[in-house]
């Protein structure tokens, strides 16, 4: 069973300001802060932000469906401003998943302005089709506000 949901935010940035934090491990330590109340740690286990980095996330306790996952930037774009992270280990993998994959982009609007968009793309096994619940697009809509705050918040 194949699936997608996304979800957009406007921000009153310019797009080469916002990418500075989702085009490196900086969106990492600003989503590790401020999900603290779920997100126990976030651990670099390989790379420098490009393209083959490996995080491990690990929830607090009772946080989440499932303690901890390995995701892995597949695609980190800095002409396009795209960067897609995909779980390797564990997390959705052991409730039935055959691919989850995380998609961020920071499209130009004006010089001043630009759109955060967040695409959950997945894969679930047909036998655990009641899975499909644990997607959602709230958890990166978070993500996205997050990161707009931190951004604002640095610019001033």
């Amino acid at each position: 069973m194949f699936g997608t949901v996304s979800g957009e935010i406007e921000v009153k940035a310019a797009a080469s300001v916002v990418w500075e934090v989702y085009g490196t491990l900086e969106m990492a330590a600003v989503v590790e802060k401020g999900l603290a109340e779920i997100i126990q740690r976030i651990e670099v286990v390989e790379g420098d932000g490009s393209a083959g980095t490996v995080l491990n996330i690990v929830f607090q306790s009772g946080g989440f469906a499932f303690p901890s996952y390995k995701e892995k930037y597949i695609k980190v774009d800095n002409e396009k401003r795209v960067k897609e992270a995909e779980v390797v280990e564990g997390g959705y993998l052991e409730i039935g998943f055959n691919k989850y994959l995380v998609r961020f982009e920071v499209i130009e609007k004006d010089e001043e302005s630009c759109i955060t968009k967040a695409t959950v793309e997945y894969d679930l096994k047909e036998d655990f089709a009641d899975n499909a619940s644990f997607v959602s697009i709230d958890t990166y809509m978070a993500i996205m506000n997050l990161v707009v705050n931190h951004v604002l918040v640095k610019s001033n």
